[in-house]
């Protein structure tokens, strides 16, 4: 193999600049071409390729989003679209993909895999959505931003001693809010995995001023619904006054953490690895903190396990 091409592809997360970069220099260390393929599915489809070099890729490590863009590709979910694809592939001499993003991307580059151009994934999602990976890359920095607005919020809230609901995004992953709720200690905990009534909710917070606690951080998970929903019916139950803040894509932002960037160095390195091995269909993932691989057919037929144990933990602690 001596040429390989990467893409980005679905929503951005931090870290995505370092997986591009490692797998470019990994790449050219090992004494292949690697092109980068602009604007996901949508630029391979066009042909928006260019061949990237060492200092193409210099100075991106610490940037947040993705040199490569991204986009949202309908035409690629069709047969011609994946066709005229390969053909831009062939024209541009490219005989290994990585593709970087989450599962919808994944699921692009099981059908290039299975018309016979080997693609690997990597995992890049501020969701932590993926199965069989204990963390994507962006989940890291997406927490701690989660985690720093809390921290304001919570001066404010202690200030005016009310009670603030932060909804925090995630999909149908309850991971970003369940994590930021145990690192900054929120009352409650709203994910799409366990099941809260607004009345339980009630209670706890009544419970809370009967002891003189004044104010309260109630965390949403996006999956679970809307947080002004969630205010409303606290309104309607216990007349209760509430504050709203949805941190929106703010979250998606900013410089990963040494996490992210390690981690998604480590993976970009390993994907080239793979190709260069003639592997195709993988995705890379870390489990123990150990780089390891799994059929993205087999990932895809699963759910990413929440964990009950941090839950749990949680709600020891809140109360």
């Amino acid at each position: 193999m001596k040429k390989i091409g990467v893409l980005t592809s679905g929503g951005d997360a931090p870290g995505m600049n370092a997986a591009i970069r490692a797998v470019v220099r990994a790449g050219i260390y090992r004494g292949i071409e690697v092109y980068g393929i602009y604007h996901g599915y949508r630029g391979l489809i066009t042909g928006n390729i260019k061949k990237l070099n060492v200092s193409d890729v210099g100075d991106i490590v610490q940037r947040g989003g993705t040199i490569l863009y991204t986009a949202r590709c309908e035409e690629f979910k069709t047969e011609e679209g994946r066709q005229k694809g390969i053909e831009q592939l062939k024209k541009f001499g490219i005989e290994g993909l990585v593709v970087i993003g989450g599962d919808g991307s994944f699921r692009g580059g099981v059908k290039l895999t299975e018309l016979g151009f080997p693609t690997i994934g990597i995992p890049g999602t501020i969701d932590n959505d993926i199965p069989g990976t204990d963390f994507t890359i962006g989940f890291d920095t997406a927490l701690n931003t989660i985690i720093d607005a809390i921290d304001k919020i919570r001066d404010t809230a202690t200030s005016h001693e009310r009670r603030f609901i932060v909804e925090v995004m995630g999909r149908g992953c309850g991971d970003l809010a369940m994590w930021a709720g145990l690192a900054d200690g929120a009352e409650t905990i709203m994910v799409p995995e366990k099941k809260e009534s607004i009345d339980t909710i009630v209670e706890r917070l009544n419970r809370g001023l009967q002891r003189g606690k004044k104010h309260n951080i109630i965390l949403v998970a996006e999956g679970v619904g809307s947080a002004n929903d969630v205010a409303d019916a606290i309104k309607a139950r216990a007349n209760m006054d509430t504050r709203v803040t949805v941190l929106g894509h703010v979250q998606r932002g900013g410089s990963p953490t040494a996490f992210d960037r390690v981690l998604a160095s480590r993976m970009g390195s390993r994907a080239v690895e793979l190709l260069l091995k003639g592997e195709k269909g993988k995705m890379i993932a870390v489990q123990n903190n150990k780089i390891v691989t799994h059929d993205i057919l087999n990932v895809l037929t699963k759910k990413h396990e929440f964990n009950n144990d941090l839950y749990k933990l949680a709600k020891e602690l809140s109360i």
